[in-house]
């Protein structure tokens, strides 16, 4: 049987806790929480636009409609989110604040 030491304990004092961000900070974070949503609604679209079949459309298919699906994806994906989306900002906002804080005592 191996038998594991336990950690060293740090020497010195804990670290202070970080302090809540300045008003535009904070509006980074919001931006960041939106962002994430928009991204996360757009991971959840993008395989209903693959089961498209354009080949046999009068418009569809081809080189190009290949290469701007992605972003036609991702700007459906930011508008849902612009919208209220799925609900994921106000929940990522708060954590992220969470973390920002640190631990509470």
């Amino acid at each position: 049987m191996i038998t594991i030491p336990p950690l060293p304990r740090p020497i010195g004092p804990a670290p202070a806790a970080p302090r809540l961000p300045a008003a535009a900070n904070l509006a980074a974070v919001a931006k960041s929480a939106h962002d994430f949503e928009a991204m996360a609604i757009g991971q959840l679209l993008q395989p209903m636009f693959d089961t498209v079949d354009t080949a046999n459309g009068m418009f569809g298919g081809g080189p190009g409609e290949a290469a701007w699906k992605p972003m036609l994806v991702q700007e459906f994906a930011k508008q849902i989110a612009r919208r209220g989306g799925l609900g994921l900002a106000k929940p990522i906002y708060d954590a992220m604040i969470r973390m920002q804080k640190g631990p509470t005592e």
